[in-house]
């Protein structure tokens, strides 16, 4: 596995309103783009910073992980994970298995702006959760 760069860091927030205009300010620049990740119970907004994104995950149920993070961090967000851009996520997560690293995602799935993701157990990843990203073709 090779990764080519930092895809994103994926920052837990509680609400995007509140929080991105601390964002704009950091990055100089607007948010690009908002979306609602239905299958992982999220509205994301990202900003870019040079060839690396910040995602901002706002849950949209309690029951959704970034809630769970959330509540776990004493009702603070803060960063929840780093992705990492690869070639082709099913190898790379086929790799990682064969390397011992325990999987979240046995297969990639579609993630924000159309990426392929899977991502990797904080157990096995020094305490940071994971994500592989393959840009869309």
């Amino acid at each position: 596995m090779k990764p080519t760069h930092i895809e994103h860091l994926g920052i837990a927030v509680t609400s995007l309103e509140e929080t991105m205009p601390f964002f704009e300010f950091l990055s100089g620049s607007k948010c690009y783009s908002i979306e609602e990740v239905a299958d992982q119970k999220v509205k994301t907004a990202f900003f870019k910073i040079g060839q690396t994104k910040i995602e901002l995950l706002e849950p949209t149920c309690p029951e959704s992980t970034i809630a769970k993070f959330i509540e776990k961090n004493g009702g603070k967000g803060g960063i929840h994970h780093v992705a990492f851009n690869v070639e082709n996520v099913a190898e790379a997560l086929k790799e990682a298995e064969a390397f011992g690293i325990k999987l979240i995602d046995v297969q990639p799935r579609k993630g924000a702006e159309n990426l392929m993701i899977g991502f990797l157990h904080p157990k096995n990843t020094c305490g940071v959760l994971t994500e592989l990203c393959e840009q869309p073709k």
